[in-house]
């Protein structure tokens, strides 16, 4: 992976004699006030304009803005018309379109299917402020708008449809965005090294269509150019007999340059025609886990199964998300491409991560920390969670399955030193309306992850593995919550911070290496609740969500308990908890159930597996595959609970406390055998009786019992909304909320 070029080492564009804006314009008339004829870059997104780096637009913008360029935001436009998409006037460089922090039909509708009643990102909470896949939507507007003009799409809804991906909603698989968009150009990933020089080329006079380039970019053209080295996926990790039977004696070229000095190879078949593509590429190598000397990694590419491919045959969808994820760390990820119709769609890898300088200046920029006056007095439920807390790191190398982080912002660590989140806490002291010395999280995807990385930069660029901390926590990572430790304690230490609470989730098994970083969190940052997330208890479910097993759970839990009692604290543990995750049965909802009643635990609100665009999770339930593994038409089966009924019942057991769902539960039990679980002692879980008005049928006029009283207090948890976030967790694109780990 070669060095990328500093951000902020560009030479500024002319319009940076203008100085940084109060607030980004989103009309004609806040240009005027600036001096502005025009626009260089407008951004339009689904979200309400907060000037906050929690918010996508505005880091965007900002970063933009820094380099000398004159943006524009056009936010929750009517789509119906051309008439918002305009009222800017015409770009000068392009449009950038986003549908905001999350993905347009995860922020619409719950895993049930089920359109939402609000929106947390619109002022009021209002729901029905953006469309459908608005970024579709958003960028056939821009072009109508604007023909000429180029359309830049990105953020975590264009980031997690960069390829052919299965949509939960629709239930099929539908084609990368970049086709239905059209689009000229997708950025995936964390966008501000690809969205600068993109900006900085057009304004060279380059066009859109030479921008090939750049890592974290994808776009469309017509074949495999000369001097690339075309792979077939399914001969890297073969889904099954898809081509003829392998002659063992075919030699391709006569060389002895293969894997190992070998030279057998296998017979030339007709890649192309396997993979969907028109034409025939300028090399293609057959057999090799590993290129041979003479191929050159950085003019390779991988040739996933088309769209077409990928749509009809599951297999080879849960292939081609193997692929995907396998070709994910930017140390060593290759190209990928996939056909779609008479065209490729190109995926360049992913971008380097942000040094610790970079991050400060990007965090350091200046935001106003405030939604845009246009708003008044309106309140905007996302920006009202985070409008106090600080962002101080981003990534996660967690990897559960579930998730969309890796997908978008990678499992390499990027930190901001100490000093630059020592400022911002200053700021919001003295800065932010409504401040009263309580920071609200410091924190990222995961709370505790803040400076870990490898112990090696040549391992880390080598390896391959999904997850750093599964099934164990590698012996190559450093654990050493020290840096960490150090933050919090200058963090409260502050004049004018009371308190500073960790409300991004913890992840235990990392936590549980550090005793000293345990008792830090439960003696000084916990407001007497501490959310954490198990996912599940049984070895099925944790599995396939690549999840540490219950006992690391108790773990923490002991130590959390012992620390917080020696601070004087009556302090609980929040759990979260997944219903109907691929590879859990009904066995293991009841198994977590009797734990959750053995544990005192009664869920407020649950929901059920969100199968999120492009997660691995996602493969297994389209597949009933396991892509973990090598994926082929014999490999492991996965239990995939599916339709409304079972998803219901799912989260009944999650909330087995509740009247409603008694007759639910009472039916399965006598269907699993275990009617001896249906009664009305404590060893039972649900009653024989149902009080009147709950449920779907009366089985009697008695009350349950009141649970006042107790001597330990029932600890109430929330279980996580899988997929995208309701809310921004702590910058553009989280794939999970806070509190997810």
């Amino acid at each position: 992976m070669q060095a990328a070029r500093d951000l902020f080492s560009y030479r500024k564009y002319w319009a940076h004699r203008f100085g940084p804006a109060p607030f980004l314009p989103m009309s004609r008339a806040e240009m005027d006030e600036l001096g502005w004829d025009s626009c260089d870059i407008i951004i339009v997104t689904g979200d309400a304009y907060v000037d906050h780096p929690s918010f996508g637009m505005a880091i965007v913008g900002r970063v933009l803005e820094a380099q000398g360029f004159r943006v524009g935001i056009i936010a929750q436009p009517d789509w119906h018309s051309t008439r918002d998409f305009m009222k800017l006037g015409k770009p000068n460089l392009f449009f950038g379109i986003t549908g905001g922090n999350m993905d347009s039909m995860v922020n619409r509708y719950t895993s049930d299917r089920r359109i939402r009643s609000d929106d947390a990102y619109t002022p009021h909470g209002v729901a029905g402020a953006r469309p459908d896949r608005c970024v579709i939507v958003y960028s056939q507007r821009a072009r109508e708008a604007y023909k000429d003009v180029p359309v830049v799409i990105g953020g975590i809804e264009a980031s997690l449809r960069r390829i052919a991906h299965y949509d939960y909603w629709s239930e099929k698989v539908r084609r990368s965005v970049l086709m239905d968009a059209k689009a000229d150009l997708l950025v995936f990933g964390n966008a501000e090294r690809q969205i600068i020089e993109i900006a900085h080329r057009l304004a060279a006079g380059r066009k859109i269509e030479e921008v090939t380039d750049l890592r974290g970019t994808a776009f469309t053209r017509k074949g495999v150019p000369g001097g690339w080295t075309e792979i077939d996926s399914t001969h890297i990790d073969a889904p099954g007999p898809l081509n003829p039977p392998v002659d063992p004696y075919a030699m391709e070229g006569g060389s002895d340059q293969g894997v190992g000095g070998s030279g057998r190879q296998a017979a030339a078949t007709d890649t192309m025609a396997a993979s969907g593509s028109a034409a025939a590429p300028e090399t293609v190598l057959r057999f090799h886990r590993r290129l041979p000397k003479s191929a050159d990694r950085e003019h390779s590419v991988i040739r996933l199964p088309s769209y077409e491919q990928v749509a009809d045959d599951a297999i080879l969808y849960a292939h081609a998300s193997r692929i995907l994820h396998l070709e994910a760390n930017p140390g060593n990820a290759r190209a990928l491409v996939q056909r779609h119709g008479d065209v490729d769609v190109w995926l360049n890898p992913p971008p380097v991560p942000l040094t610790t300088k970079e991050m400060d200046a990007i965090y350091e920029l200046p935001y106003q920390r405030v939604p845009h006056p246009a708003y008044g007095n309106a309140k905007i439920p996302a920006y009202e969670m985070i409008r106090f807390s600080i962002a101080i790191q981003r990534g996660c190398f967690g990897g559960c399955t579930f998730c969309s982080i890796t997908e978008h912002e990678g499992r390499i660590i990027q930190s901001r030193s100490e000093d630059s989140i020592i400022r911002e806490i200053e700021e919001v002291r003295d800065k932010v309306p409504g401040f009263t010395g309580v920071i609200s999280d410091l924190g990222g995807p995961t709370a505790n992850m803040y400076r870990l990385a490898c112990k090696s930069r040549e391992i880390e660029a080598a390896c391959r593995k999904p997850s750093c901390v599964y099934p164990g926590i590698c012996p190559n990572l450093n654990t050493d919550h020290s840096p960490l430790i150090k933050l919090y304690r200058r963090a409260r230490a502050l004049p004018g911070i009371k308190k500073v609470l960790i409300a991004s989730g913890v992840r235990y098994d990392l936590a549980t290496e550090s005793p000293e970083y345990v008792k830090e969190l439960a003696q000084h940052h916990v407001g007497g609740y501490l959310k954490i997330a198990p996912e599940a208890i049984g070895e099925g479910p944790l599995s396939k969500m690549m999840k540490p097993g219950i006992g690391t759970y108790d773990r923490f839990k002991a130590l959390f308990d012992r620390f917080s009692k020696e601070a004087g604290k009556e302090q609980y543990l929040i759990p979260y908890f997944i219903a109907a995750h691929p590879g859990t049965t009904d066995e293991d909802m009841l198994e977590l159930a009797l734990w959750l009643k053995r544990n005192g635990f009664r869920a407020d609100q649950v929901q059920a597996f969100l199968p999120s665009p492009m997660a691995s999770a996602t493969a297994m339930y389209h597949s009933g595959k396991n892509p973990l593994h090598k994926v082929t038409r014999t490999s492991e089966e996965v239990y995939i609970p599916k339709g409304t009924r079972q998803r219901r019942l799912h989260k009944a057991f999650l909330r087995y406390h509740d009247p409603n769902n008694w007759p639910l539960l009472r039916e399965a039990l006598r269907r699993m055998g275990r009617a001896d679980l249906i009664g009305n002692g404590k060893q039972h879980l649900v009653p024989t009786y149902q009080p009147i008005g709950t449920g779907h049928s009366h089985e009697g006029k008695r009350k349950p019992k009141a649970t006042t009283g107790s001597s330990k207090p029932v600890q109430p948890f929330r279980t996580q909304h899988t997929g995208l976030p309701k809310a921004p967790a702590r910058k553009p694109g989280s794939g999970r909320p806070r509190g997810s780990r």
